[in-house]
């Protein structure tokens, strides 16, 4: 047995009058990147300065406008990073970047340097405030622990002067906010905002992270209203989280954690960073397109992002990934199938609403196909069959010959351990059903009618001899059925009948379906085509009958 002994229970808040589980998100927040710092120092092997300006314009485009863009005292590579985007004239007017940096006077300064000449940057400052860190890294008392952030506070405040304060923004984040005692995380982050002195005009941010989570998402989400009912200056303080992914669940504690007062969020594209990664920025802006929020950013086209993702972090995106994955719009069970079959088939342009059973979005709203959504397998029902042969091939398969279909597409699955391609099932469909030719083929036919009386003459081939029938009937079918019974000694009835045009790659233009029962009442089908729906009427019923006579040999 596991030692679970060893670990003990994360401590609730005890807090019976909190409020965020009432609210309701109406809005995006402010969206930080965090790709090219926290996402990109996680990677085997980091992005090159090419890499990083493609991922940087990448994000820009997508809609981002706060761009946190890495760690400039921590590295050259990071330094010439920063100095390329502002010397080459890389950021937008309405885009901020932002730099990390220690509370460490000479990390502060050459954070600076490499800000020189930027129009609007902000100064990340951070430090450890866990009661673990204290004890464990710093040997420090909480007095000590506060000191490195004032002192930090205090020197980037200095430099913003010398640098041009009109250029700076500052953003503070009690790093492992979620190990320190609450009532210390708030009495730390005022003591900074108390050297910043925020105003409407600069408001402050104060960063939240879980650095490493520790525990459920409602616990992050009452530790964040505490904190927006203890800062200082709060209506000039933009609350932010930064959430880790330790647990599985940044993107719901980031959710709650926006419930609870939050005003912003860093994260990353597809959740990549240090262990189990970050808060996945697409997972939340999609969550909240799906409930009808702008997201404010853009992901219409979101294999880009998965492209540049894959190249540039050599990470590939798990097929199951929300939104995103290769499999998120398919469907293996038979149920779902049918279901979205029906769902796709009811909705229409004119719809108000997307309400398609099992996709919460519409894949074409983020630039991907219907095409895959049903994909046909051993557990595969008669409704993606039909739904691939439909919207693949122009099939309209009759609902008592999809049900025999499917159980030849089953078999062949099931043996071959295999899914089937759409060509596949509809090579299956043709195999079985369209046309069979043996051991009867039609080959002429014309037909009179008198006092509606119609007669029809046909040359058949039989076993490779050629033999005419003439019968007449109330219809083209049914006399050609009486003569086709006659000449054969075989007894059949036609049960269900049904037609469309065709338009997929076939120079025939319509197909008639037949299902017919023999004399002990079992089922057969067939298919016809032609330019001529009479024709492919009587294509369909020897196809039909042939599938009795080769079962019978």
């Amino acid at each position: 047995m596991m030692n679970f002994k060893r670990y003990k229970p994360y401590p609730a808040m005890n807090m019976p009058n909190r409020k965020w589980p009432s609210n309701v998100i109406t809005k995006a927040p402010i969206w930080c990147s965090v790709d090219l710092r926290d996402g990109n120092q996680a990677l085997e092997k980091p992005m090159n300065l090419d890499q990083k300006i493609r991922f940087f314009k990448f994000l820009v485009d997508r809609g981002f406008k706060e761009i946190e863009v890495g760690f400039p005292a921590a590295s050259d590579t990071e330094y010439i990073f920063t100095r390329t985007l502002i010397e080459e004239n890389l950021i937008p007017d309405d885009v901020v970047i932002q730099v990390l940096t220690q509370s460490r006077e000479h990390i502060i300064q050459k954070t600076f340097e490499a800000l020189n000449g930027v129009n609007k940057a902000i100064v990340h400052l951070y430090n450890s405030t866990s009661t673990l860190q204290r004890e464990v890294v710093f040997n420090k008392d909480k007095v000590g622990i506060t000191e490195i952030a004032v002192s930090g506070a205090k020197m980037i405040d200095e430099l913003a002067n010398k640098y041009g304060k009109e250029h700076f923004l500052f953003e503070y984040s009690p790093e492992s906010f979620t190990g320190t005692e609450m009532d210390y995380a708030a009495e730390i982050c005022n003591a900074v905002l108390d050297i910043w002195k925020p105003a409407p005009e600069r408001k402050i941010i104060i960063n939240l992270p879980s650095t490493v989570e520790m525990s459920t998402p409602n616990i992050y989400a009452d530790q964040i209203e505490y904190m927006c009912n203890n800062l200082k200056y709060r209506e000039n303080v933009i609350v932010s989280l930064h959430a880790h992914n330790d647990r599985g669940t940044a993107v719901a504690s980031t959710e709650l954690g926006i419930m609870a007062g939050a005003d912003r969020v860093e994260g990353t594209l597809f959740g990549n960073g240090e262990r189990t990664g970050n808060a996945d920025i697409l997972n939340i802006a999609l969550n909240l397109f799906s409930q009808g929020i702008d997201p404010k950013l853009d992901f219409t086209e979101i294999n880009k992002s998965i492209e540049i993702y894959e190249q540039s972090t050599g990470i590939n995106v798990h097929p199951r990934h929300p939104y995103a994955g290769d499999l998120v719009y398919t469907a293996f069970s038979g149920s779902h199938q049918d279901a979205i079959k029906k769902g796709m088939t009811k909705i229409s342009e004119n719809s108000q609403y997307w309400e398609v059973p099992y996709l919460p979005i519409d894949p074409a709203d983020v630039g991907r196909s219907y095409d895959p959504i049903i994909r046909i397998n051993s557990q595969s029902g008669k409704g993606g069959i039909s739904y691939i042969l439909e919207h693949n091939y122009g099939l309209i398969v009759p609902k008592s010959m999809q049900q025999e279909f499917s159980l030849i597409v089953t078999k062949v699955s099931d043996s071959e351990n295999r899914e089937l391609s759409p060509e596949e099932i509809h090579n299956l469909f043709l195999l079985n059903y369209k046309d069979i030719k043996k051991p009867i083929e039609i080959v002429y036919y014309n037909e009179k009618t008198e006092s509606k009386i119609v007669t029809v003459a046909a040359d058949i081939i039989i076993n490779g001899k050629e033999k005419r029938i003439t019968e007449s009937g109330n219809g083209i079918l049914d006399a050609f059925c009486k003569g086709l019974q006659k000449e054969l000694n075989l007894k059949f009835d036609v049960v269900n009948y049904s037609e469309h045009s065709l338009s997929y790659g076939n120079k025939s233009r319509a197909i008639t379906y037949i299902h017919i029962y023999d004399k002990e009442h079992n089922s057969y089908f067939g298919a016809g085509t032609s330019s001529n729906i009479s024709k492919s009427s009587l294509r369909a019923v020897v196809s039909a009958v042939n599938k009795i006579l080769n079962k019978s040999i």
